[in-house]
């Protein structure tokens, strides 16, 4: 062969080579793809039901921080904000967090108590959506909780001025130090600390599934229960 030949022959080979890597990956993922049903596995019309039991798997294989969540607040013009936060408890009221009411996010929540959250766990392929309403939690429910976190947490909601201008890294150490002088022994709860659960009136499991024919299956508050139907990927 001349050297046209041997050339066009050796590009043939790597090609051949990467078709047959990618349909190695392809299998190994299909392989390790988890085939949900929510009308089989989770045969239930109790979306926490099922969103526990996602919770169990996400938390033996997520990395860091199986109860992040992105939440979405909008402003009463309508213009959108996300960030991730950690969801702190989850009971027949809904979705708990734990923030500063005075932060851009507790304010767009108490000016439009509408909200919605993802979470998201790549390692199981998984999504779950929620839209719901906003209700701030009562004083005592957040003392308790305030009261839990680590010391220098409890610290921190008082030096940082959530979402306001800082001039340096410094000056949020100085405050830091202040407060710990100020506060030697027990650490009072700000009274700009609150903590707000998102009653959900939507709930959405969505299950990655090959050629993205994705499972979308989505519970809707009806009265006191839920309705559940499936989307289209």
């Amino acid at each position: 062969m001349d050297a046209a030949q041997v050339h066009a022959y050796r590009s043939f080979l790597r090609l051949a080579h990467l078709d047959i890597l990618k349909a190695e990956n392809r299998a190994e993922r299909k392989a390790r793809l988890r085939v949900m049903d929510p009308f089989g596995q989770h045969d239930t019309l109790d979306p926490f039901a099922s969103f526990h039991a996602w919770m169990a798997e996400a938390k033996a294989s997520e990395i860091n921080d199986p109860n992040a969540m992105s939440l979405a607040t909008t402003t009463l013009e309508g213009w959108p904000s996300v960030r991730i936060v950690l969801m702190k408890r989850l009971d027949e009221r809904g979705f708990t967090f734990y923030t500063n009411r005075e932060s851009r996010k507790g304010e767009e929540l108490l000016a439009n108590p509408r909200a919605a959250l993802c979470f998201h766990w790549k390692s199981l392929q998984r999504q779950v959506r929620v839209e719901g309403t906003i209700r701030e939690l009562p004083r005592e429910d957040v003392e308790q909780y305030f009261h839990s976190r680590a010391r220098i947490s409890q610290i921190g909601a008082w030096a940082s001025q959530q979402s306001r201008l800082l001039d340096s890294r410094a000056t949020l150490e100085e405050r830091t130090r202040e407060y710990e002088a100020k506060f030697p022994n027990d650490v009072p709860l700000p009274p700009y600390w609150t903590g707000f659960v998102v009653e959900p009136r939507l709930i959405e499991f969505w299950q990655e599934r090959p050629f993205r024919l994705h499972d979308r299956v989505v519970f809707l508050r009806v009265g006191d229960g839920w309705a559940r139907e499936r989307l289209y990927p």
